[in-house]
């Protein structure tokens, strides 16, 4: 028996959250694992461990984000040691690539123990509605961990590990999990994944205020989508199973747009589940801060002495001036990016924005500002009272109703109907204010309305440009190909402290040896001991 590198079991302790509000989710304790899922706040505290690590600095936290620096629509604030993330020259020892990888593969342990356990559990007795819930929730966490490691390292000749411990018959025997042939076959077992989460979960509407958060079968529909908006790089058979998926979500579970483009990033509990919504990190700000810091994370550092904003990531010229193009001050503009002079509220004072902290860039995300305006934003139980995790009460969105349009506008283009492109991109384009398309929608149209709905999301930009540039499309590989090869812009500002300041437009002074693009980097290479520990059962990604 070979020892397992990249699943370690849970064992000896598994972290567990309150099971008495989902948007709690700090772990409360340990939990052995001898004599587990005799009841139902059993199978509710394993499963609210398998959430907790998404909620995480390590992955929606922040981690996550910083390989976002290859693209030209956010900058670094403060010089970080792994500027390889943001100059394409890999080495997938980058402190944040190893933090995620080995996260996720933690999370596809822990999933697979829980779903081994219960399935074991029903060969003997009838699981209880919880229990077959907390399955389904399994289910829905193994797939979305195993969808960020195999898209990110994952190509059409090379697959990445992956095991499923119901696979054996007399239980998992802890060997390292086998790499796959192709990305196509762990895309497949993901949508599996997702098929059998959809059986076994509730709808939205059926979870009680308290329990609203946990995964439901809509969420489920939504990453089949991106899964197969993904595949469809190596398959484009797979843009007809993309428009099915949308369609799903819209008719038969009922999402739409949120009525307005600030709905979604409300502070109001009312806003939380707009019909846009599909899947997000909730945080309820306050003393008990659950969600995701990465609202403080981009405030501006030390937030002009008022709160512990880490100014971590900003936005560049680049992202604001393909956002102008819609024109000077339109509503998703001002709602996205904080510019110099524009007015905002910040605990309960109007200011006008200006940035002197650290790296400049001469903008600010303004996105997830909406919980600092208040005058008792600590007190009221806005913002987490403490700074050294500024999570705030927020709906995080990791994937929206928009974002599944957008998906289903590249797959009507890449298809030959446009013109039912067009009608998608205007939905977008007029819910936040912008004039319809005055033409049949191009590629260049979805590049821009992708860009920029979705700017300072964890979508992934980076990895739009990747897959566009293996696109057959000389359209919209032509526009990945610039902004892959291309240094990210600022404003300079003479008086840094002054909103009125002049300024002008300058490269980025941050790691400035970018190298050019090729498909190769597409993925990231694997961690060097993670090849070292494998005795060669792991094939590191070609050209690295």
């Amino acid at each position: 028996m070979k020892k397992n590198i990249l699943f370690w079991a849970v064992a000896a302790s598994l972290l567990t959250s309150s099971c008495s509000d989902f948007l709690d989710v700090q772990p409360e304790g340990n939990a052995t694992t001898t004599t587990y899922f005799t009841n139902d706040d059993q199978a509710i505290d394993a499963v609210d461990a398998l959430y907790e690590r998404f909620h995480q600095e390590a992955i929606y936290g922040r981690e996550l984000f910083w390989e976002q620096g290859a693209a030209c629509d956010v900058v670094w604030g403060k010089t970080r040691d792994y500027p390889t993330l943001a100059t394409l020259k890999y080495t997938g020892d980058e402190s944040p690539l190893k933090t995620v990888f080995e996260t996720m593969y933690t999370v596809m342990a822990r999933s697979n123990w829980v779903i081994e356990q219960l399935l074991n559990k029903q060969k003997t007795t009838t699981l209880t509605d919880i229990e077959s819930r907390s399955l389904g929730e399994a289910y829905f966490t193994r797939g979305w961990a195993h969808f960020l490691i195999a898209y990110r390292y994952g190509l059409d000749t090379q697959g990445v590990p992956f095991v499923r411990y119901e696979d054996f018959a007399d239980g998992y025997d802890n060997s390292i999990p086998p790499q796959r042939e192709s990305v196509m076959e762990n895309y497949r077992l993901i949508v599996e994944d997702m098929d059998k989460a959809i059986a076994l979960l509730p709808t939205f509407d059926e979870y009680t205020a308290d329990d609203r958060g946990r995964a439901h079968d809509a969420a489920a529909v939504a990453f089949k989508t991106k899964v197969y908006a993904y595949w469809a790089t190596w398959d484009k058979t797979q843009w007809q199973n993309v428009i099915n998926m949308v369609n799903e979500l819209e008719n038969t579970y009922g999402r739409d747009l949120a009525t307005t483009y600030a709905e979604v990033f409300s502070s109001d509990f009312n806003n939380f589940w707009n019909k846009e919504y599909l899947w997000t990190i909730p945080g309820n700000g306050g003393s008990q801060g659950g969600g995701s810091e990465f609202p403080g994370v981009i405030l501006e550092n030390k937030g002009w002495g008022i709160y512990n904003g880490w100014g971590q990531n900003k936005p560049s010229y680049d992202i604001y001036e393909e956002m102008a193009k819609d024109g000077a001050g339109n509503d998703r503009l001002v709602r996205s990016i904080l510019e110099y002079g524009q007015e905002f509220e910040f605990f309960g004072e109007t200011r006008q924005f200006y940035s002197s902290s650290d790296l400049e860039a001469g903008f600010q995300i303004n996105k997830y500002m909406d919980p600092f305006k208040y005058a008792d934003a600590t007190s009221e139980g806005y913002v987490n009272t403490n700074g050294d995790w500024p999570t705030v009460r927020i709906n995080f969105p990791i994937i929206r109703f928009a974002e599944m349009l957008l998906f289903r506008a590249e797959a009507y283009l890449m298809t030959d109907q446009a013109g039912l492109a067009t009608a998608d991109l205007n939905r977008i384009r007029q819910r936040a204010n912008l004039d319809p398309l005055d033409h049949t929608a191009t590629m260049t149209d979805l590049y821009h309305e992708r860009r920029c709905e979705l700017a300072f999301e964890y979508t992934d930009h980076l990895f739009d440009l990747k897959r566009w540039h293996r696109s057959d499309n000389a359209e919209i590989k032509a526009l990945a190909e610039k902004e892959l090869n291309a240094r990210p812009r600022i404003r300079h500002y003479e008086d840094r402290t002054n909103p009125n300041s002049p300024f002008t437009i300058e490269y980025y002074g941050d790691y400035t040896d970018k190298a050019t693009y090729e498909d190769y980097k597409m993925v990231f290479p694997y961690p060097s001991l993670e090849i070292i520990n494998s005795n060669g059962q792991l094939t590191q990604n070609p050209e690295y």
